[in-house]
């Protein structure tokens, strides 16, 4: 039953290629893309640059192309999410 789930869900939502914003390409690139694969971008860049905080892995520390997306220096991964959904159409 799981497996009908995600396999209907697949045609829209997250699987829907969405065009970042200029601030947002800069980590992800220009091109159309699913929600799903700008978050795995975006942990690439968070992993990469060791932007999480080593006291609480849950907070990421923003560099200065995050702080563009975040409006902020730091977000926990769970609002992470919400700052990106302002940075696609």
């Amino acid at each position: 039953m799981a497996e009908t789930k995600a396999a209907g869900g697949a045609r829209g939502g997250i699987a829907k290629p969405v065009t970042p914003s200029p601030e947002l390409a800069a980590i992800v690139g220009t091109a159309d893309l699913p929600r799903s694969e700008i978050v795995s971008k975006m942990w690439d860049h968070i992993k990469k640059n060791n932007l999480q905080n080593p006291e609480n892995k849950r907070e990421i520390l923003a560099d200065d192309k995050l702080e563009k997306i975040f409006g902020t220096k730091k977000v926990t991964m769970f609002e992470m999410n919400k700052h990106i959904s302002k940075h696609v159409k």
